[in-house]
């Protein structure tokens, strides 16, 4: 293994790793133009292992000297990868002033961002599609990746306006489940039209999970005759906006028992993803 001991913080490839906000790196800011889709960080071997096995580029990787052992292996796999990717290592006390981590989960390596393709392109061969709108909480954009992962879904659109998916408390939520499904942003000013409309002319079903009075129950025989369905998820506090409710096909309530009338998110898609799988795939 090729590493690099450093016995201060000078060196100024350290700042992708604390000197940069999430959201600095995924719009390319301040890295001078070097990787124009942007990067992400990966904390965990789990997180980083599943992004190199999708074949995701690593520029550098930090680690403290006492998780080399455990974590060779992926120090040899980032190194396999991209032989010029650096590997820094630091003694606990600097990674803790450089982190502000009081503990650590191992190595932290920086990615290159993956370009994001077309909807329609990331469809085309989809039989069950997750949309998401307005979500904005960490934690709920990672459950709901490691739910679509885990129960079929083939695809993730995001509106505009949701959370980033390779955030680093997104990415360990959904333990680099963000890597196997594809998934992509809806263009500024296509939500929920034309994008939906899209949807519909591709064939799919679109259903919103909805409280309405005229929405059919989840279990309702019917829905498993639609071959392509897309399923919209709403924000976390008020749900689907009105406009998006509308133009859907279909909307479905999952029936609840003691006066219950929501579930978390993520919840929410895992019981209509499991409900509604395509059956005939699996």
């Amino acid at each position: 293994m090729d590493l690099t001991r450093l016995n201060d913080l000078s060196c100024p490839d350290l700042k992708v790793f604390s000197g940069f906000t999430d959201s600095e790196l995924r719009r390319g800011l301040k890295l001078n133009h070097r990787y124009p889709t942007g990067l992400f960080v990966a904390e965990s071997m789990l997180v980083a292992e599943r992004a190199l096995a999708a074949g995701l580029t690593p520029v550098s990787m930090l680690l403290e000297d006492r998780w080399l052992q455990h974590e060779s292996a992926l120090v040899e796999k980032v190194q396999a990868a991209a032989p010029q990717a650096p590997v820094y290592l630091l003694s606990h006390e600097l990674f803790q002033q450089l982190t502000g981590y009081m503990e650590t989960r191992g190595a932290l390596t920086a990615f290159i961002r993956p370009a994001l393709a077309a909807a329609s392109d990331l469809v085309a061969d989809a039989r069950r599609v997750v949309v998401l709108e307005n979500i904005i909480n960490y934690t709920n954009m990672g459950a709901v990746f490691r739910n679509a992962a885990a129960l079929g879904a083939d695809a993730v659109l995001l509106s505009p306006s949701c959370h980033d998916p390779l955030y680093r408390r997104a990415l360990r939520v959904s333990m680099g489940t963000a890597f196997q499904v594809p998934w992509t942003r809806i263009p500024q000013g296509a939500w929920p039209h034309p994008a939906l409309d899209e949807l519909h002319d591709l064939g799919f079903t679109t259903v919103a999970l909805a409280l309405r009075d005229d929405s059919l129950s989840l279990g309702d025989p019917g829905l498993a005759r639609h071959e392509r369905l897309a399923l919209l998820l709403g924000t976390e506090g008020t749900g689907l906006t009105q406009e998006a409710i509308d133009a859907c096909d279909l909307t479905v309530r999952i029936p609840m028992a003691h006066a219950v009338d929501s579930l978390n998110v993520a919840t929410a898609g895992a019981v209509a993803l499991w409900e509604l799988r395509d059956r005939g795939q699996r």
